[in-house]
């Protein structure tokens, strides 16, 4: 009859994820445990090429030079005021000595100069076999092309060109850091050639800075003779020019000035002399003519003021004998009066010496009158001269300014020569100074050990690789993982509970020399023949949990068992079915060990074949049963008469009988909508405590969909590692019945030892070997 699902069991909530890690660590050092295997094949794979190349690669010997780039070099010979060089300026230098080093041109000096053209090692290396076919074919097409004959010397200097041309393939030209420093380094399979060239490159280098500083100062210095002759002959000429012009012109010059210019210039000075000799002279005349104009009474008087001005001896004795008898009167008028005769004696002396003093400074002033005429005939003569030479001076001047032209056009040919000259003089000193503005600072040696290969960082990279490889294989592997490997998988992604893991039955599978056989064993399916070594019997297989009652398969089981009992506590008398996602997943085997292990247990427990398609149960009982589950549902015979009973565990089958009727087989919704299904397990539940029915697969299959009614719950079997858990979760989703009914899910055929690996750190997978003394396997 139709029942009600309970809501025993409800669907277990997603675990939640943490939402502050966006890396898992754990599960990525779990999937590193489990892959180790597949990482450590590649990385093998990947050392045993690098050995493999170490052998057979041809060892590359390295020699380096080093060379300064300094300018302190050439202070002798260069001039002191050079500005120096900024940041930019000497990297755009230190570039452009980069390329001159890696140019053709100095490989050709250096193949010339070390004789390196018929070097076998340089211009014929050892070459790969590819190679070797190539040079074949074009020598092949050379002989039947019929080209040119190539003649000795263009053969030879094809030669030198190619060895050039290896040069600069095998050398590298680096600089040092930030500093002046260029590192060249050259790379041969000879250890002796690698120094060589390297030795040869620095003093092609340095003789090449040589070479082409005294090539370009003697280019300067041609270059600079042919202007100095041009310019000393411009230069002439035009001197030549002024002095013709001048002559022309009469422009006769003296001390840097013309004539005309020095003799007014001569005649201004003598008129500004002339004309203060004529003011001095007048100004004497002035003043003594005042004086005489006076008379003879005022003339000793007079004389006082004359003689200060006027240096005149005659005068200053006169006045002084003058002085002396007017004294002498004086005293003889007071002693003897006015009328003595000494008395006028002396008076009359005194008047003779007065005419006297008048005689005297007429004559002066004749003289000075004399002086101003002369003075100013002089100066009238000198305004004279400087009037009729300053009119020839105009006439000068406007020639002048033609002179001043020609001249100032010789003056600037003359420095332009004299500049010259000068460059020309440091261009022929420079040429004779031997200075490159380089040194060498590290010879090159002969290396003693090859550059390359490196064995270390062959090796090492080989090893990294190889891990890269294997880490994206193992990620490849992780990525092709779909099945569910542990019981945090099950709540997780299904959303129910987990009741635990049934171990692998049976042999491990074979070895494969497939990597994917390898890296992941093959699983054991019910019925699967040919794939197992030494297989369980699957008669064997159902009686499990009776003959290892202490291993982990039955402890699994017994915990089905309890889950059962719990969440159908209500329920006294239980119908569960055992389903599966797939076929070949185990299930037939489950449900027998389960009804084994109820009845061990003293339930009264009924095991029903309900897999009407494939009745791999049925098919085990001797004899084969004649009638059985089809029957008893569509009331042929008695469903007690069906029953198979074990006598020894009292375990009841209910057998599908292998040769019923097709329209069973083609109609099994039919069978389990039928009312007589629901009659047999209303019968069922008040015979047995237990009645376990073996179903077909979800999937596409209908049985276990139409059996959902009188079922109160399911136990749902997965292989571990192989059934996809989006294949459970699409199909769960879509039978909302079963889904709601689902007891827990058994992970079956667990390889347990492998099941570690899976489990992240700190898993309970972990730990399950602590467990292994409470087992009997």
């Amino acid at each position: 009859m139709n029942q009600r699902s309970l809501p025993l069991t409800r669907p277990l909530p997603r675990q939640a994820e943490s939402s502050d890690s966006f890396i898992d660590i754990d599960r990525l050092l779990s999937a590193a445990q489990r892959r180790l295997r597949t990482i450590a094949v590649c990385t093998g794979i990947f050392v045993v090429g690098g050995i493999g190349y170490l052998g057979i690669a041809t060892p590359l010997y390295t020699s380096m030079t080093q060379i300064l780039l300094d300018d302190s070099l050439s202070r002798y010979a260069e001039e002191e005021n050079a500005s120096p060089q900024n940041a930019q300026q000497l990297d755009t230098r230190i570039a452009s000595t980069v390329e001159l080093l890696k140019s053709t041109k100095l490989a050709l000096r250096v193949v010339d100069q070390a004789d390196l053209s018929g070097e076998a090692d340089l211009v014929d290396p050892p070459r790969s076999p590819v190679a070797t076919i190539k040079d074949w074919v074009k020598a092949v097409a050379g002989i039947f092309s019929g080209g040119d004959p190539v003649s000795e010397q263009a053969a030879a200097n094809a030669k030198r060109h190619k060895a050039a041309a290896k040069l600069q393939q095998s050398l590298r030209v680096e600089r040092v850091g930030r500093s002046s420093v260029l590192s060249v380094a050259f790379t041969s399979p000879d250890p002796q050639l690698s120094a060589l060239v390297a030795r040869t490159y620095a003093d092609a280098y340095l003789s090449d800075q040589l070479s082409a500083n005294l090539e370009a100062s003697e280019r300067a210095s041609v270059w600079l003779q042919e202007r100095l002759d041009e310019l000393g002959k411009r230069t002439q000429a035009a001197a030549m020019e002024v002095e013709t012009y001048k002559r022309e012109n009469k422009l006769t010059s003296t001390r840097g000035a013309l004539m005309s210019e020095q003799q007014l210039a001569d005649l201004n000075s003598q008129l500004i002399i002339a004309q203060a000799d004529a003011a001095s002279a007048s100004a004497r005349y002035e003043q003594l003519k005042s004086i005489v104009d006076q008379g003879p009474e005022g003339a000793v008087r007079n004389s006082a003021m004359a003689t200060k001005e006027i240096d005149n001896s005659a005068i200053q004795a006169l006045r002084t004998r003058h002085a002396a008898v007017s004294k002498r009167e004086q005293e003889v008028t007071k002693d003897f009066g006015a009328d003595h005769p000494q008395a006028v004696a002396l008076r009359t002396e005194q008047q003779d010496l007065a005419q006297q003093i008048f005689r005297e400074l007429q004559q002066m002033t004749a003289t000075f009158r004399n002086e101003y005429e002369v003075a100013r005939s002089r100066e009238t003569s000198l305004r004279d001269s400087i009037d009729t030479v300053a009119g020839k001076n105009s006439d000068a001047n406007e020639a002048q300014v033609k002179l001043r032209e020609l001249e100032q056009k010789a003056t600037a040919i003359k420095a332009v020569y004299e500049s010259y000259l000068n460059r020309y003089e440091q261009a022929s000193q420079q040429r004779s100074f031997p200075i490159a503005k380089a040194r060498v600072i590290s010879e090159a040696g002969v290396p003693v050990a090859p550059s390359s290969p490196k064995k270390t960082m062959v090796l090492a990279l080989s090893a990294v690789l190889g891990m890269m490889a294997g880490g994206a294989l193992a990620f490849v592997l992780e990525m092709q993982e779909r099945g569910l490997r542990l019981e945090s998988d099950v709540r997780s992604l299904l959303r129910h509970r987990s009741l635990g893991y049934l171990p692998l039955i049976g042999g491990k599978p074979k070895k494969r020399f497939a990597l994917r056989d390898i890296l992941k064993p093959r699983q054991v399916d019910d019925g699967e023949v040919g794939e197992i070594e030494d297989a369980m019997p699957l008669e064997q297989m159902t009686r499990i949990v009776r003959e290892a009652p202490k291993s982990a398969f039955a402890e699994t089981l017994r915990h089905a068992k309890h889950a059962c009992e719990v969440l159908l506590q209500r329920r006294t008398n239980r119908v569960i079915g055992i389903i599966s996602a797939a076929p070949g997943e185990g299930k037939t085997t489950v449900a027998a060990n389960f009804a084994l292990l109820l009845a061990s247990a003293g339930k009264r427990t009924l095991l029903v074949d309900a897999d009407l398609r494939n009745p791999s149960l049925s098919r085990m009982l001797k004899p084969v049963p004649q009638a059985g589950l089809v029957e008893a549902v569509l009331d042929d015979v008695s469903w007690s008469s069906t029953v198979k009973v074990d006598q020894q565990t009292r375990l009841a089958v209910l057998p599908i009988a292998t040769d019923s009727n097709d329209v069973g087989f083609h109609y099994t919704n039919e069978i389990f909508t039928a009312p007589g299904m629901a009659t047999l397990m209303e019968n069922a539940r008040k015979t047995f405590d237990y009645t376990i029915v073996d179903l077909a697969p979800l999937g596409p299959l209908v049985d276990s969909k139409a059996f959902a009614q009188h079922a109160d719950g399911f136990i749902l079997v997965l292989e571990w590692g192989k059934t996809p858990a989006r294949l459970v979760r699409e199909m769960l989703d879509a039978e909302i019945d079963i889904n709601s009914k689902i007891l827990g899910v058994v992970l079956n055929k667990t390889d347990m030892e492998e099941l570690p690996a899976f489990a992240d750190q700190g898993g309970a997978e972990k730990f399950r070997k602590q467990y292994a003394k409470y087992y009997v396997e």
